[in-house]
């Protein structure tokens, strides 16, 4: 223990004699381990453990997987009857089912707007997840045949907003939509099951029309094969008794694991991110590995002064790992201070939806163990190396010589393999970060078709059992849009059932008169009033937009993007056209259809220019526009075009809406159209990866170009004899510069080389996320142009410093 406290002091008082090389080494790895601790506290947090429900390995979503290209996934719903006979199948262990809706407190100067989850009173045994405050719902919330009694459980953030964390909630009552309900219980922070506000008892009722979302949860060893065998022919059976909540084109069960589609969603880009950040460090430590060899340099005369009086290559070897150890736990130490930093900003740019909210993404003891074991891991291992060699001084020569001398072929060799894996690797790093990049720019500049700006997105979640008729309901939308179109800072204003862009529409079949309809002929239907095209706009190509008077009576007009004239029209021919929308039917009360709106032909009568509807990336889809008149559904979307920023208006906007309906709240999250773009998954997930590829390659550069630094320097200080005798013949300056340049040369050209073809060798994994090849050349020139600049100025300084050698001192050296 004695002699382990005094290679403590030795290490602190060598490293408090070289601050230059300690605060270098310790930055080196507090900057690799910090990335890769920060990056790790994610990717643990949102694949490895991402859900505090028990056994959650085993719950799965019921899933519609097309059997055609056409059309997306979709989450499959079920009537009452239909999931109690669900629940009978035997894969299935427990069940329950949800329902979501907005509600708003009432009692209040303006309504908020609430996230109302319903769910069945066996939801929270389902979970197993127990409450923070109270109790959750349970059996006697909701009597079968009954309706459920007037009791509430909060979200954790909505306990937090609404009441400031006051643990004496329970047994007082909130107050939605002037129904009082007693609070029972507030949910922990990582139950946020459907993103509720709130938790209701859902009662299920035998309405054919009526669907819920199911939440499975299977029997353990059963497979997902094995359950898809067994719910194929129930979810059949369920489709001949309501054909409306089924696909008419067929579908193929599939389930899914809670966390399978954000796997799908972000899991490729987290790994990437994870495999840059190693690379990272690595680079890091090979840093570390330079900076020690480089200061055996000024340390071979005493070591080999130690070894000469008596001590063994053991003991030298533990002090150089002991000092080696001090270096790895400061730096992460320091890392993981820094690593709270990095992991605000990678959580800050992760796409919204992209990762469960459940996740708890933190610095925490499994990943402060992680970084403790990493700096141990990178301590013996890249401080093993330096310190066998500098442990086996040849005590003989080195006493003859100078202090300042070491060398050896190996100890050489040993530097180039090691400054030439770092530029290797950090120009994969450079080579993926500029295709990231350059991939974002052009997604950047994409061709929305439609002008975003000043313009806000206001949601109106309609309360339910509220306008039922479809008069009413018309009136009502209206009154907003007249109301609110009465402020001066409301340059237009525009009603959206389902289109607000870039990605919008419901896709359905439709028919062209007197044309054979194709097994795949669909169309997004986008729902609008005619100031839609206006407030966006949207150029209007041919024909012309239905007025206000045909949108007031919902005419039997429709208008339709280009991309539709262009395939179903390829004459130019599409005005004066009909069109059928088959599936197009109302579900009353949800969707009220227009007098006469089902099983009509409508007239095309304009046809505009294209705008984005199916995300920033995929081509436009083919797309009709459709009065939101003739089907009325409880929610819309107010497009309010403003002459001051669009958020400075939503306080009077939420104003005039109380004045059409005391009790109207408009959605929690109002963004203006440029916010709907960055928070589509594409855009915020190529941002994330360009934005830390290049923080990412940029750090890896920074320690390249000290690595190669250091090298350099070491070299310049083994070969001062040399230089001196060369300009005591009479080389000049010049001469030595590029002695010191071309000593330097095979490292830095074989990294190159080496980066160069890994950077092409994983061109196919590197597409996955990033739209530009690491082959375009234009990137690969510029990134080894970049790193051979950078290497070029860490060469600079030193190959200076050997050319003003005094040759007088230098022939003294030995």
């Amino acid at each position: 223990m004695q002699t382990i406290l005094q290679d403590l002091r030795f290490a602190l008082r060598q490293f408090r004699k070289s601050p230059g090389f300690t605060v270098t080494a310790i930055l080196s790895l507090a900057l690799g381990i910090a990335a890769t601790t920060a990056v790790f506290s994610v990717v643990r947090a949102v694949l490895l453990d991402p859900y505090p429900y028990v056994d959650s390995d085993r719950m799965v979503h019921l899933v519609d997987k097309p059997k055609t290209g056409d059309r997306d996934r979709d989450f499959m719903s079920l009537t009452g009857p239909q999931l109690k006979q669900f629940g009978q199948a035997k894969a299935v262990e427990s069940w329950a089912a949800m329902d979501q809706w907005s509600l708003s407190t009432t009692g209040s100067e303006l309504p908020e707007d609430v996230a109302g989850v319903y769910l069945t009173s066996n939801a929270f045994n389902h979970f197993g997840v127990p409450t923070l405050l109270g109790r959750g719902l349970i059996p006697a919330d909701a009597p079968e045949g009954q309706d459920p009694q007037p009791v509430v459980v909060l979200g954790y953030q909505f306990w937090q907003r609404h009441y400031n964390g006051d643990p004496g909630v329970i047994g007082r009552t909130l107050q939605l939509v002037h129904k009082n309900y007693t609070i029972v219980g507030v949910t922990p922070p990582r139950f946020t099951w459907g993103d509720g506000d709130v938790y209701l008892p859902l009662k299920l009722t035998n309405d054919p029309s009526r669907a819920y979302w199911p939440m499975i949860k299977l029997r353990p060893g059963v497979t997902r094969a094995a359950a898809n065998a067994e719910f194929q022919p129930l979810m059949e059976a369920f489709a001949k008794e309501t054909p409306g909540h089924f696909p008419p084109d067929g579908f193929r069960m599939n389930i899914e694991g809670l966390n399978d589609q954000f796997v799908e969603r972000i899991g490729g880009s987290l790994y990437l991110l994870f495999a840059a950040v190693a690379l990272l460090l690595i680079i890091g430590c090979g840093n570390v590995s330079i900076l020690l060899l480089a200061r055996g340099t000024a340390r071979e005369h005493e070591i080999a002064v130690r070894s000469a009086v008596g001590a063994s290559r053991f003991r030298i070897l533990r002090q150089l790992l002991t000092e080696s150890l001090m270096l790895s736990l400061a730096g992460a130490v320091l890392g993981v201070v820094l690593a709270y930093q990095i992991l605000s900003l990678i959580v800050a740019w992760l796409p919204e939806f992209s990762f469960p909210h459940e996740a708890a993404i933190k610095i925490n003891m499994p990943v402060l163990l992680f970084s403790v074991a990493l700096a141990l891991l990178t301590g013996i291992l890249f401080g093993l190396s330096p310190s066998l060699q500098l442990s086996r001084p040849d005590v003989s020569a080195v006493m003859q010589a100078s202090s300042k001398r070491t060398g050896g072929v190996r100890g050489k060799r040993l530097h180039s393999a090691l400054i030439a894996g770092q530029i290797a690797l950090t120009l994969v790093l450079l080579a993926a970060a500029g295709a990231a990049i350059e991939g974002f720019l052009h997604l950047m500049r994409t061709n929305l078709g439609y002008d975003p700006h000043n313009t806000m997105s206001v949601g109106i979640p309609v309360h339910d059992n509220t306008y039922i008729t479809w008069e009413a309901r018309a009136q009502y939308f209206d009154n907003l849009l007249h109301k609110v179109g009465e402020l001066p800072a409301v340059a237009s204003i525009a009603i959206s059932t389902n289109a607000t862009p870039p990605s919008s529409g419901l896709e359905q079949k439709f028919e062209v008169l007197g044309t054979p309809s194709l097994q795949d002929q669909g169309a997004r239907l986008e729902f609008v009033n005619p100031e839609y095209f206006s407030v966006l706009q949207i150029p209007l190509l041919q024909g012309r937009i239905w007025d206000e008077s045909e949108n007031k009576r919902a005419a039997h007009v429709v208008v339709i993007n280009q991309t539709l004239a262009r395939q179903y029209f390829p004459k130019g021919d599409a005005v004066g056209h009909q069109i059928k929308l088959p599936d197009a039917k109302a579900e009353p009360p949800m969707r009220l259809e227009a007098p006469g709106a089902s099983n009509r032909w409508l007239e095309v009568v304009g046809v505009v220019a294209d705008s984005r509807n199916d995300g920033l990336r995929k081509t436009v889809k083919p797309a009709i526009y459709l009065p939101y008149t003739l089907f009325l559904v409880p929610w819309t979307q107010l497009l309010v075009h403003t002459h001051a920023p669009p958020l400075s208006v939503l306080h009077d906007v939420r104003a005039q809406i109380r004045t059409v309906d005391p009790d109207q709240q408009v959605e929690y999250h109002v963004r203006d159209l440029d916010q709907w773009i960055t928070h589509q998954q594409e855009w915020a997930q190529e941002h994330m990866i360009a934005m830390l590829f290049g923080g990412f390659a940029m750090l890896a550069l920074l320690l390249a170009a000290v690595g190669l630094y250091s090298v350099v320097s070491y070299s310049v200080l083994q070969r001062t004899n040399e230089f001196g005798i060369r300009l005591a013949l009479g080389a000049g300056r010049g001469d030595v510069v590029r002695l010191v340049f071309l000593s330097t040369a095979f490292s830095v050209g074989g990294g190159l080389l080496a980066g160069l073809i890994l950077s092409l060798g994983l061109n196919r994994v590197l597409a996955k996320w990033a739209e530009n090849s690491v082959r375009d050349p234009l990137i690969l020139f510029a990134v080894v142009l970049l790193m051979a600049a950078v290497s070029a100025m860490a060469c600079l300084l030193p190959a200076r410093r050997a050319s003003s050698v005094d040759p007088t001192t230098a022939l003294r050296y030995e």
